[in-house]
């Protein structure tokens, strides 16, 4: 008998010590898309942070809702039709593409009022809501954009847009990502501030970018920002981020895999009771 106790003691501690699982909802753009697509990266990237998380915490099953080109403003508006589910963890990474459609960031107001989807900080408002309804007790953690170099999609050149380095329809990605740090002090939901990261900055997207030299017609290394005022014609030039550019992005906006190690890194710091 005295045996029999002993064992169920045992067991019982260790069940207890075993770590609970925790079901983590990603929503997020092609950035969170990318982690179950690297086929669509031309294999540049062999693991995104979903998976980077998975790996060093195996108590967490994740849910890629990543959407490719997706607005925080179109997810609100299409957040009843997504399929989102009760988690123990949600994490909201949005607002570049945001910013490059030129959706009106609008004030802390349209947040804290819930005026609707016509403000990037009304449509969190509408995403965090839903997710309360959802499960009223989850933890919210917010990240915001990244600084971003000059995007050239690497299945197809003509599909680029300028960096983060000058504003689109008179606004900045830094108030995109300084709205997102608004709403989560407001909410006191933790924040990956990625924007603001020293790690993170514009030098260090690409080693460099491959252009034709205007004056020679030759290809020649551009580093950030020599490259800003050097013309790309994706009709008859080579793509400009060979292999050997990729820094934390692999094509001036997207991680590469140093990026969403440094991404993962981040998200750690701050989701409490991982460890």
């Amino acid at each position: 008998m005295k045996r029999f106790l002993a064992l169920f003691c045992l067991l019982f501690l260790c069940l207890g010590a075993a770590p609970r699982k925790i079901t983590w909802l990603a929503l997020g753009d092609s950035i969170t898309y990318l982690n179950d697509h690297p086929d669509e990266t031309g294999h540049r990237i062999t693991k995104g942070y979903l998976t980077l998380i998975k790996e060093r915490y195996p108590q967490v099953d994740y849910i890629n809702q990543g959407h490719n080109g997706w607005t925080a403003v179109k997810i609100a508006e299409s957040v009843e039709s997504l399929g989102l589910v009760k988690a123990d963890v949600y994490t909201i990474f949005l607002g570049t593409n945001d910013w490059w459609q030129g959706k009106r960031i609008g004030s802390l107001t349209d947040y804290e009022q819930a005026t609707g989807n016509a403000t990037i900080y009304g449509s969190f408002r509408t995403i965090v809501d839903k997710f309360r309804s959802l499960n009223k007790r989850a933890r919210i953690i917010l990240i915001t954009p990244m600084q971003r170099g000059d995007f050239v999609y690497i299945n197809n050149p003509s599909n680029h847009a300028y960096g983060s380095y000058k504003p689109k329809m008179d606004q900045t990605l830094e108030q995109v990502a300084n709205a997102i740090v608004a709403i989560g002090a407001s909410e006191k939901f933790p924040v990956v501030d990625l924007y603001h990261d020293s790690e993170l900055t514009l030098d260090h997207m690409v080693h460099f970018k491959r252009l034709k030299n205007p004056q020679t017609g030759q290809y020649q290394n551009y580093t950030y920002p020599a490259y800003l005022d050097i013309p790309f014609n994706p009709e008859t030039d080579e793509y400009p981020y060979p292999p050997e550019s990729v820094a934390l992005t692999y094509d001036g906006l997207h991680p590469s895999d140093q990026g969403y190690q440094i991404i993962t890194n981040r998200l750690v710091q701050q989701w409490k009771g991982l460890r």
